[in-house]
Protein backbone atom coordinates (compact mmCIF):
# COMPACT_ATOMS: atom_id res chain seq x y z
CA UNK A 1 0.00 0.00 0.00
CA UNK A 2 1.00 3.46 -0.56
CA UNK A 3 2.76 5.18 2.30
CA UNK A 4 0.74 8.75 1.46
CA UNK A 5 -2.64 6.50 1.24
CA UNK A 6 -2.01 5.23 4.67
CA UNK A 7 -0.56 8.86 6.23
CA UNK A 8 -4.15 10.28 4.90
CA UNK A 9 -6.12 7.81 7.26
CA UNK A 10 -4.12 8.12 9.96
CA UNK A 11 -4.86 12.00 9.53
CA UNK A 12 -8.64 10.88 9.00
CA UNK A 13 -8.62 8.43 12.42
CA UNK A 14 -7.43 11.89 14.14
CA UNK A 15 -9.82 13.97 12.38
CA UNK A 16 -12.64 11.45 13.23
CA UNK A 17 -11.47 11.40 16.85
CA UNK A 18 -13.36 12.97 19.63
CA UNK A 19 -11.65 15.60 21.52
CA UNK A 20 -11.33 16.18 25.50
CA UNK A 21 -12.64 19.52 26.64
CA UNK A 22 -10.15 22.24 27.35
CA UNK A 23 -7.39 20.66 25.98
CA UNK A 24 -5.14 20.20 23.08
CA UNK A 25 -5.80 16.28 23.09
CA UNK A 26 -7.55 13.77 21.45
CA UNK A 27 -9.17 10.22 22.26
CA UNK A 28 -7.88 7.43 19.26
CA UNK A 29 -9.21 4.18 18.53
CA UNK A 30 -5.84 2.31 19.87
CA UNK A 31 -6.54 -0.80 17.63
CA UNK A 32 -6.78 1.40 14.03
CA UNK A 33 -4.10 3.24 15.46
CA UNK A 34 -2.15 0.58 15.93
CA UNK A 35 -3.09 -1.00 12.49
CA UNK A 36 -2.05 1.89 10.31
CA UNK A 37 0.97 1.66 12.25
CA UNK A 38 1.67 -1.76 11.21
CA UNK A 39 0.69 -1.23 7.63
CA UNK A 40 3.39 2.06 7.34
CA UNK A 41 6.28 -0.37 8.58
CA UNK A 42 5.45 -3.03 6.53
CA UNK A 43 4.89 -0.50 3.45
CA UNK A 44 8.22 2.14 4.40
CA UNK A 45 10.35 -1.23 2.81
CA UNK A 46 8.55 -1.48 -0.25
CA UNK A 47 8.69 2.45 -0.61
CA UNK A 48 12.66 2.70 -0.20
CA UNK A 49 12.97 -0.36 -2.84
CA UNK A 50 10.69 2.17 -5.34
CA UNK A 51 13.07 4.67 -4.36
CA UNK A 52 16.37 3.05 -4.85
CA UNK A 53 15.17 1.21 -8.11
CA UNK A 54 13.99 5.05 -9.11
CA UNK A 55 17.41 6.51 -8.21
CA UNK A 56 18.87 3.68 -10.49
CA UNK A 57 16.68 4.41 -13.55
CA UNK A 58 18.20 7.81 -12.86
CA UNK A 59 21.78 6.52 -13.22
CA UNK A 60 21.39 4.75 -16.08
CA UNK A 61 18.81 7.41 -17.94
CA UNK A 62 22.42 9.99 -17.10
CA UNK A 63 24.47 7.63 -18.17
CA UNK A 64 22.54 7.20 -22.13
CA UNK A 65 22.40 11.24 -21.88
CA UNK A 66 25.99 11.35 -21.21
CA UNK A 67 26.68 8.70 -23.95
CA UNK A 68 24.47 10.69 -26.44
CA UNK A 69 25.87 13.99 -25.67
CA UNK A 70 29.10 13.10 -26.30
CA UNK A 71 27.83 11.60 -29.82
CA UNK A 72 26.19 14.81 -30.56
CA UNK A 73 29.44 16.64 -29.93
CA UNK A 74 31.62 14.39 -31.97
CA UNK A 75 29.25 14.82 -34.46
CA UNK A 76 29.31 18.89 -34.38
CA UNK A 77 33.29 18.71 -34.13
CA UNK A 78 33.21 17.27 -37.34
CA UNK A 79 30.42 19.16 -39.06
CA UNK A 80 32.34 22.48 -37.92
CA UNK A 81 35.06 21.16 -39.66
CA UNK A 82 33.09 20.95 -42.71
CA UNK A 83 31.71 23.91 -42.19
CA UNK A 84 35.12 25.72 -41.78
CA UNK A 85 36.82 24.09 -45.15
CA UNK A 86 33.25 25.80 -46.83
CA UNK A 87 33.84 29.17 -44.79
CA UNK A 88 36.74 29.98 -47.28
CA UNK A 89 35.11 29.11 -50.25
CA UNK A 90 31.65 31.55 -48.95
CA UNK A 91 33.87 34.51 -47.72
CA UNK A 92 35.73 34.26 -51.51
CA UNK A 93 32.14 34.20 -52.60
CA UNK A 94 30.82 36.62 -50.68
CA UNK A 95 33.57 38.87 -51.27
CA UNK A 96 33.05 38.92 -55.25
CA UNK A 97 29.05 39.81 -54.49
CA UNK A 98 30.34 42.53 -53.15
CA UNK A 99 32.45 43.57 -56.13
CA UNK A 100 29.52 42.96 -58.07
CA UNK A 101 27.12 45.09 -55.92
CA UNK A 102 29.44 48.11 -55.58
CA UNK A 103 30.10 48.02 -59.31
CA UNK A 104 26.52 47.77 -59.58
CA UNK A 105 25.85 50.75 -57.39
CA UNK A 106 28.30 52.54 -58.99
CA UNK A 107 27.08 52.63 -62.50
CA UNK A 108 23.49 52.52 -61.17
CA UNK A 109 24.82 56.11 -60.21
CA UNK A 110 26.21 56.87 -63.21
CA UNK A 111 22.95 55.99 -65.16
CA UNK A 112 21.16 58.46 -62.39
CA UNK A 113 23.54 61.59 -62.39
CA UNK A 114 23.22 61.10 -67.04
CA UNK A 115 19.35 60.67 -66.69
CA UNK A 116 19.24 64.01 -64.52
CA UNK A 117 21.73 65.72 -66.72
CA UNK A 118 19.66 64.72 -69.36
CA UNK A 119 16.65 65.57 -67.81
CA UNK A 120 17.90 69.27 -66.50
CA UNK A 121 19.33 69.94 -70.56
CA UNK A 122 15.67 68.76 -71.65
CA UNK A 123 14.13 70.80 -69.05
CA UNK A 124 16.21 74.03 -69.72
CA UNK A 125 16.02 74.25 -73.56
CA UNK A 126 12.54 73.70 -73.33
CA UNK A 127 12.25 77.04 -70.83
CA UNK A 128 13.86 79.11 -73.28
CA UNK A 129 11.34 78.30 -76.19
CA UNK A 130 8.57 78.64 -74.13
CA UNK A 131 10.18 81.98 -72.88
CA UNK A 132 10.76 82.72 -76.57
CA UNK A 133 7.12 81.98 -77.39
CA UNK A 134 5.94 83.68 -74.81
CA UNK A 135 7.51 86.98 -75.91
CA UNK A 136 5.87 86.09 -79.53
CA UNK A 137 3.02 85.73 -77.86
CA UNK A 138 3.06 88.56 -75.78
CA UNK A 139 3.91 90.54 -78.62
CA UNK A 140 1.38 90.06 -80.71
CA UNK A 141 -1.03 90.56 -77.74
CA UNK A 142 0.15 93.88 -77.84
CA UNK A 143 -0.03 94.52 -81.56
CA UNK A 144 -3.47 93.10 -81.31
CA UNK A 145 -4.74 95.46 -78.77
CA UNK A 146 -3.05 98.41 -80.76
CA UNK A 147 -4.74 97.66 -84.02
CA UNK A 148 -8.07 96.98 -82.00
CA UNK A 149 -7.68 100.31 -80.65
CA UNK A 150 -5.95 102.42 -83.04
CA UNK A 151 -5.16 100.54 -86.41
CA UNK A 152 -3.09 103.60 -88.07
CA UNK A 153 -1.06 104.17 -85.11
CA UNK A 154 0.20 100.36 -84.70
CA UNK A 155 4.48 100.07 -85.39
CA UNK A 156 7.09 97.33 -84.65
CA UNK A 157 8.74 99.99 -82.90
CA UNK A 158 6.06 100.38 -80.55
CA UNK A 159 6.14 96.76 -79.42
CA UNK A 160 7.53 96.22 -75.98
CA UNK A 161 10.59 93.65 -76.01
CA UNK A 162 9.66 93.14 -72.19
CA UNK A 163 8.18 89.55 -72.01
CA UNK A 164 4.86 89.00 -69.70
CA UNK A 165 5.34 87.34 -66.02
CA UNK A 166 3.46 84.23 -65.25
CA UNK A 167 1.05 86.25 -63.58
CA UNK A 168 0.25 88.15 -66.59
CA UNK A 169 -0.98 85.03 -68.72
CA UNK A 170 -4.19 83.75 -68.53
CA UNK A 171 -4.72 79.53 -66.97
CA UNK A 172 -4.05 76.93 -68.92
CA UNK A 173 -7.01 75.90 -70.58
CA UNK A 174 -8.49 79.26 -71.14
CA UNK A 175 -9.97 80.35 -74.79
CA UNK A 176 -9.27 83.79 -74.09
CA UNK A 177 -6.70 84.23 -76.64
CA UNK A 178 -6.83 81.44 -78.37
CA UNK A 179 -8.05 83.11 -81.65
CA UNK A 180 -5.69 86.20 -81.17
CA UNK A 181 -2.59 83.68 -80.77
CA UNK A 182 -2.83 82.77 -84.32
CA UNK A 183 -3.64 86.20 -85.31
CA UNK A 184 -0.26 87.47 -83.23
CA UNK A 185 1.98 85.05 -84.49
CA UNK A 186 0.37 85.24 -88.35
CA UNK A 187 0.89 88.92 -87.84
CA UNK A 188 4.74 88.80 -86.50
CA UNK A 189 6.00 86.34 -89.21
CA UNK A 190 4.40 88.84 -91.87
CA UNK A 191 6.56 91.54 -89.78
CA UNK A 192 10.07 89.77 -90.12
Amino acid sequence: MDILHLVDRLEELFNSSRGIWFTHQVIVDEDRMLDLIDQMRVSIPDEVKKAQQILAQKDRVLAQAQEEANRTIQLAREKSEQLVERDVIVQAANARAEQIVNKSRREGDAARRDADKYVFDSLSRLYRELERIMTQVHNGIVMVEKDLMDPSRATVDEVPRQPPSMDDLPPIGSNQFEHNDVEAEQATSTQR
